[in-house]
């Protein structure tokens, strides 16, 4: 089950970001249950959709409350956010990060607590939380972010270029702006559209009352199938967490398994 979860490609990228395991001074005290186990426990979490209590503690051997806890380490470390971009770099090195256009997109999904919710408009009003990312041309998540779900899109797009990390690419320096950035009826405002061309970024913003979004579907098909994968992730079909930092936490480690494919094929 662990190798299954966690493989050796994998477990090798996470032992370059996850920190240290703390030691006591006095030494002594129970025996800490190793970081692949528990990492495979936290990704059956995240793909199963389960409570941390429901976790088969037999099949790992750190129990649910150990499982959170280390998440809750890592998650205050950013580990996810860090092997979320060392997989990306891998993919960069390789070529397979396609930079000649981009697409951006949100999700809504139910929330029943929590920070960074609010009253969904198009749910009658039921709380709820967004997830928006960017995609590269392939549709690989390349940066992502959180909100209430009564946040507009159109709020999204700077803090989402602004979070697209340096990538490594097969040659020359890193990179972090794609070439044209494709978005829907949305993102349709003057200001944007100003501000991507000041950063030397072109824009394919569909435009109200004028273009159909048929024709935009044709590239940014690929995000939506993106939107279909994070779903394979069970634990972001209705949020649970409290914190938006785990919640944030649970996404990043979907968009690091969807990318982790991408590299293993």
């Amino acid at each position: 089950m662990v190798e299954r979860l966690v493989p050796d490609e994998l477990w090798a990228l996470f032992q370059r970001v996850v920190p240290p395991a703390p030691t006591r001074p006095q030494g002594g005290g129970r025996r800490r249950h190793g970081d692949r186990e528990v990492l495979a426990a936290i990704v059956f979490v995240a793909t199963s959709g389960c409570t941390w209590q429901q976790l088969p503690s037999p099949s790992f051997g750190p129990s649910g409350a150990t499982a959170h806890r280390r998440f809750t380490e890592w998650t205050k470390a950013r580990v996810w956010a860090k092997l979320h971009r060392l997989v990306l770099d891998e993919l960069g090195a390789r070529g397979e990060l396609d930079w000649s256009r981009c697409a951006i997109d949100s999700v809504n999904m139910r929330a029943l607590k929590g920070d960074l919710t609010g009253p969904n408009p198009v749910d009658r009003g039921k709380k709820g939380s967004k997830i928006h990312l960017i995609t590269e041309g392939s549709g690989l998540p390349i940066s992502i972010g959180i909100s209430g779900a009564n946040t507009h899109d159109s709020q999204a797009l700077i803090p989402l270029i602004r979070g697209i990390p340096p990538i490594r690419s097969r040659r020359g320096p890193r990179r972090r702006k794609p070439s044209k950035l494709y978005a829907d009826k949305a993102y349709d405002y003057a200001h944007l559209r100003r501000w991507l061309r000041q950063r030397g970024i072109a824009h394919r913003i569909a435009r109200k009352g004028i273009e159909s979004s048929a024709r935009l579907g044709r590239h940014r098909w690929k995000i939506e199938r993106t939107m279909a994968w994070l779903a394979g992730c069970r634990r972001l079909h209705r949020r649970y967490e409290r914190s938006a930092d785990h919640f944030l936490a649970f996404t990043s480690i979907a968009c690091t398994l969807i990318c982790y494919r991408r590299l293993t094929k």
